[in-house]
């Protein structure tokens, strides 16, 4: 095709549309039916509901879905584990829910976390959005939230879900790179599609390189409704907040733990939940009336918006416990087959265009995954609650239905037959009115509402609401990103579109790669001024302390074993815990006994734990100085920002390896109080950060 045959345009909120002058050049179906806009779904009113007789949804989306067999096309590449819900805070007013109507009322849950666009081999560490899915399995059935460990999403319609993972996913041509964003194709389409500005810088700040599953907020990302059992509806958005708290990686050690451990992610949550110290989490909900939702500067069924807390608290109801690995990684985790589709009475969709793409694409993914329109049979999906429907047969049928009633309505109880099951009354109820924020439910358009036309307000929200520290991690991971791009315009481009967010952060971005700042893409609708969030930021919320984290302590033959038994109980005695580390896995004779590593040196690198301290004798560290395991254990822990404890005879190592002194830097009996926190303040002096 060439470049003079494609025009560009507008649409109503401000989206690209890029259309063909002539026949031949025309994207169409794939039965050859010339498509007029694809970059909207066909809804009932410009933010209602998206409506099935859109074809050229659903034929994109069908084929998407069948891309890839049998693995995930997205999330492929995750861990689980069971546990339960309770409720803490019951909200009947609220919601006619089950599992919210009683506090101290406990629900099986089983939770999947994920990476997004490597494959199933791929590595857990990877700058990336992670997958946050929790199935309930109420007494009312099954309800699957299913979310992501950012709020926002990339893009407003699914439509354009299949060319967002299309331009992430490794070129189609070369097969690489895989699981990594930092490629022409991602950056290509995201600059042209100014609504994905929010998530990627999210994505680029911290949030995107999490230290632990256990230590990852969740969201549901879409607004829901609740609705109570008057039939009152309102507003919801879901969330998740992790009892230890916030932490992230910084990049080098991310990238260093690629290749320490593959697994790191998944072995963490699976030693922590074997280990008896069980994963936790808040579950929260930010109730916005619909007097609110009017009142905001942006829509709330825009997926690529947030409430901020500030704005709608986060109310505490209930918390997730997760006790219990899977007795089998295919059987469970592989199997289990997360439909945002599942929801039980009380909880209901919205009109959010990208939530009403999702509904049909899940179900139709199953399918195709698991081979079979019975994959709710296998044991992982299956309600724990009793089910029954005229549904028979399909391949892979497991059950034995008996009788002639497959079909309703019947009169075979009048000949003494099973009749089967009927609709009831305290069925779910989908509510009913369709008129929400001003939607006009008589008009079928293929447009987007011009409310979701601001794409750079909240972006320019959570830059602001950055520390200095955190803001100097996002400008660097745009230039290490926009680095990876080898065409010029596509980086010329990005800028301009990252100037509406912040002046300062292109101008950064801008000086990394030896560029000047472009002029500012003319925004769809001026950005405003949202001021700052404080919920926004990692390190603004990081918790002190050590508990749930590992702590390392490297010690060779001859070292003082009551020194490491003194450290080890300090530890442990606040919540953490701790992995010997030694040249030589052992047994090794210490003084005052044998003492057994629980790694050698060279396999247990310093980025797999969150502090390291030494207990050495100073023959032992004369020998080390020459080790590069050991200096490269040392100056990791030192560049990662991380407390290093030390005694006097290892104190000449830190020296050796230029380590400079300061606050994280301490002798070993100050040691477990300072391994509560990393230091920020550090980073300056270590690397040159945009």
């Amino acid at each position: 095709m060439s470049r003079r045959s494609i025009q560009s345009g507008k649409g109503k909120a401000g989206e690209l549309h890029q259309t063909s002058s002539g026949p031949r050049d025309a994207l169409t179906t794939n039965h050859g039916v010339r498509i007029s806009d694809n970059q909207n779904s066909l809804r009932a009113g410009s933010v209602g509901p998206t409506l099935l007789e859109d074809f050229v949804l659903r034929e994109k989306i069908f084929h998407f879905d069948h891309e890839r067999i049998p693995e995930r096309i997205v999330h492929a590449r995750g861990s689980a584990a069971h546990g339960y819900f309770e409720c803490t805070d019951a909200i009947p007013g609220l919601s006619r829910a089950s599992l919210f109507s009683e506090k101290g009322k406990r629900t099986p849950v089983f939770t999947r976390f994920s990476t997004v666009a490597g494959g199933a081999g791929s590595v857990d560490t990877p700058r990336d959005v992670r997958g946050f899915a929790v199935k309930f399995y109420t007494d009312e059935g099954n309800w699957d939230l299913v979310g992501n460990n950012i709020p926002v999403f990339f893009i407003q319609d699914a439509i354009k879900f299949p060319d967002l993972i299309h331009s992430v996913k490794m070129e189609a041509d070369r097969g690489f790179p895989q699981a990594a964003s930092a490629h022409d194709t991602f950056w290509d389409f995201i600059s042209l599609m100014p609504e994905t500005m929010h998530t990627m810088i999210w994505a680029m700040s911290d949030r995107a390189i999490p230290r632990s599953y256990r230590m990852m907020e969740g969201f549901g990302v879409h607004t829901f409704r609740l609705v109570n059992a008057k039939g009152k509806s309102t507003f919801v958005k879901f969330h998740w907040k992790p009892k230890l708290g916030l932490q992230s990686l910084v990049w080098d050690e991310s990238a260093k733990l690629q290749g320490a451990d593959n697994d790191f992610h998944r072995r963490d949550l699976w030693e922590a939940i074997d280990s008896g110290n069980f994963p936790e989490w808040n579950f929260g909900i930010q109730v916005i009336s619909e007097k609110l939702a009017e009142e905001l500067p942006y829509n709330v069924l825009d997926p690529t918006k947030i409430v901020p807390e500030e704005i709608a608290p986060v109310r505490i109801i209930g918390r997730m416990v997760l006790d219990r690995n899977p007795d089998n990684h295919f059987a469970e985790n592989e199997q289990a087959a997360f439909l945002p589709s599942n929801v039980v009475p009380g909880i209901d969709f919205t009109n959010d265009p990208l939530l009403q793409g999702r509904l049909f694409s899940y179900l139709d993914t199953q399918k195709s995954r698991l081979g079979t329109t019975n994959f709710h049979q296998i044991p992982i999906n299956a309600p724990k609650c009793p089910f029954a429907n005229m549904q028979r047969d399909g391949m892979m049928q497991t059950f034995v239905p008996k009788g002639r009633a497959n079909y309703e309505p019947n009169t075979l109880d009048e000949a003494g037959e099973a009749a089967g099951p009927r609709a009831s009354k305290e069925g779910f109820r989908t509510f009913e009115s369709n008129t929400e924020l001003g939607n006009s439910p008589t008009d079928k358009l293929r447009v987007r509402d011009e409310t979701f036309g601001d794409h750079f307000s909240q972006p320019r929200m959570f830059w602001h609401s950055q520390t200095e520290n955190e803001q100097a991690h996002i400008a660097s991971a745009l230039v290490f990103e926009l680095s990876k791009v080898g065409t010029e315009h596509i980086r010329k481009r990005t800028l301009s579109v990252i100037r509406n967010i912040d002046h300062d952060l292109a101008k950064r971005v801008a000086d990394g790669l030896g560029l000047k700042v472009p002029a500012a893409t003319p925004p769809f609708r001026e950005p405003v001024d949202l001021g700052s969030s404080d919920s926004l930021s990692i390190q603004k919320n990081w918790q002190t302390t050590i508990r749930g984290r590992t702590v390392a302590i490297l010690f060779a033959e001859g070292s003082d074993k009551d020194a490491i038994d003194e450290l080890t109980s300090s530890i442990e005695g606040k919540g953490g815990s701790v992995y010997l580390v030694a040249p030589k896995v052992g047994p090794l004779k210490v003084k005052g006994g044998m003492l057994q590593a629980d790694g050698q040196l060279a396999g247990s690198p310093s980025p797999l734990f969150d502090a390291v301290a030494m207990v050495l004798m100073p023959d032992q560290v004369e020998k080390l100085m020459k080790d590069s395991a050991a200096r490269g254990w040392v100056s990791d822990a030192y560049s990662h920002l991380k407390a290093i404890g030390y005694c006097p005879g290892s104190k000449a190592l830190l020296e050796d390896c230029g380590i400079v002194f300061d606050d994280g830097i301490v002798p070993n009996e100050k040691w477990a109080k300072a391994a509560a926190r990393r230091y920020w303040d550090r980073e300056s002096n270590l690397r040159d950060l945009a």
